[in-house]
Formats: structure tokens, sequence, C-alpha cells
């Protein structure tokens, strides 16, 4: 009798654990969780009245980079700077703690509220002459910045103008080639279809040389009229740059302001120009 009570508590054992497995496989199945949609966080899109409100960041615009000449005009020379002061100028701005931004972190900014590096600044150069790579370019690396270069693609090639192979080594260098049109013409004063000519030609050329999309243009001359604005943003130009003139209450991200480093100014002068331009 002793030697099968082992075995007969074994036994009980054994049938409880069946009878478990049958009352659960008896039972209703649970229902699967419902799925679980979840909203995609859309950041906020600003107004242009919003946008006019923010705070400037500063844009330099810089045309050549060389000594002067005896030929050149004396309103030539407001768009000529010499080697010497450019660095100058650039020491200034690293001195200074200034950080510079490329077009898309400005859009940003302006469009969705995204934070920029403390002391920003954009640093561009216009019409594509061939210092801005062999002097500007360099004096960028030296001082940790970069570039956005609006280039007018019909001048290609050009005698002292930039070639295809700089204009895809600045970009393969992290700086940002841009439109300056094809021809550089006044665009307030053409048709629409000279007007597409001018924007998606070129574009359309520049994006052949670096592999990369054309977003941003600055107008020629910093000149532009209220009705082009709408038609460059149907032209996928996401922003565009005047000089300095009033911005647009209407269109503020294809007004986007510059100013012009004149050849006479020394590093003081800028940093008294941003500080007054740019408030």
């Amino acid at each position: 009798m002793y030697l099968y009570a082992p075995l007969t508590c074994i036994l009980r054992k054994v049938l409880l654990f069946l009878s478990v497995i049958t009352v659960s496989c008896n039972r209703a199945p649970r229902p699967l969780p419902q799925k679980i949609t979840l909203k995609p966080i859309v950041a906020k899109s600003f107004s242009a009245s919003e946008i006019i409100a923010k705070k400037e960041v500063p844009v330099l615009c810089y045309h050549h980079i060389r000594n002067w000449r005896r030929k050149d005009s004396k309103r030539d020379r407001n768009d000529i700077i010499s080697m010497s002061k450019f660095e100058k100028h650039l020491k200034m701005l690293s001195d200074s703690g200034y950080h510079s931004i490329l077009p898309d972190e400005l859009y940003d900014y302006l469009t969705l509220d995204r934070k920029l590096p403390e002391k920003p600044v954009m640093i561009s150069f216009d019409d594509g002459y061939r210092e801005q790579f062999t002097i500007a370019a360099p004096l960028l690396k030296k001082y940790g910045f970069k570039g956005v270069f609006f280039v007018t693609t019909d001048a290609i090639g050009g005698r002292r103008m930039l070639k295809k192979k700089h204009i895809r080594n600045l970009s393969d260098q992290g700086h940002i080639i841009a439109n300056h049109t094809f021809q550089h013409l006044n665009l307030a004063n053409l048709s629409d279809s000279a007007l597409r000519i001018q924007v998606i030609r070129s574009a359309k050329k520049l994006k052949e040389i670096t592999g990369k999309e054309v977003k941003y243009l600055a107008y020629p001359y910093g000149i532009y009229s209220e009705n082009i604005l709408l038609k460059l943003k149907e032209m996928g130009i996401r922003a565009a740059f005047i000089l300095s003139t009033k911005r647009s209450a209407k269109y503020p991200l294809y007004t986007i302001r510059r100013i012009i480093d004149p050849g006479n100014y020394t590093a003081k002068n800028l940093y008294h120009s941003i500080h007054k331009s740019f408030k």
C-alpha cells in the first residue's frame, strides 16, 4: 500500500494538469487588441506675417575677391574686396562667435521655427567668378565656414569664371550651389516664358553638374517684382534673395535680404553694418 502511494499522488497531479488544459482549450480566445493609429506630429508652418516678425539672420553678399585695378570704376569697386580684407572679415566673424548656416537651415528656421546655432550668418557669393573657388573657398575652410554660391550658368567656363569642375568641387565640399539665372537679366522685365527659361534652364544646368536639386535663387541686381514671386514657387524655388531693399509682406520667403560687403569696408565696418542692418 505504501509502495503505491507516491504513484497515486503523481497520477492525481497529471489528471489535474490535464483538466486545466482542457478548460483552457474550451475557453473563447481573447480578442486581439485594436490597432492603434499614431497621428504624425506635424510641425507648425508660419504665416507671412509671422516670418516677417522673426529676427532676421545676417546674409552677406560678395562678388569679386581680388585687388582693385586701375580700370575699375567707383561703382565696380563696391563689388570688389581684396583677399586680405576678405580674410579679415572672416576672422572677425569667427572671433565674434558667428556660425555659418546654409539655405535649408534658414528656410527651416523661418517656416518651422527650427533652432539655429548661436549668432548665425550666411555667406553668399554672386555671379560665379573663379576667385570664389581659388581664394574664397580655401579661406572659408580655414575659418570653418560654408558658403552659398549663386551661379549665372551662361557664364560658366568663361574667362575668369567658374568652370564645371570648380562648381562640382564646391558642391562636394559641402557648399551650396544656387541659381543666379541663365543670363543675369532683370527678371522684373521678363515675360512668363522668358522667366521660365532664365530660372529653369539655370537650375537644370546646375543639377547636371552637381547632381543636386537647386532650390534657391538670388535675383540679378537684387531686382524683383511682386508678380514673379509666386511663379518662382511654381518652378520649384523654395526661397529667393534680394539685396538690402524692402521685403515683400506677402512673400517674405522670396525676398530675403542680403547686404553687399563693400571693398572699402574694414572688419569693424562690417561688424557694425551687420548689427545695424539685421536687428
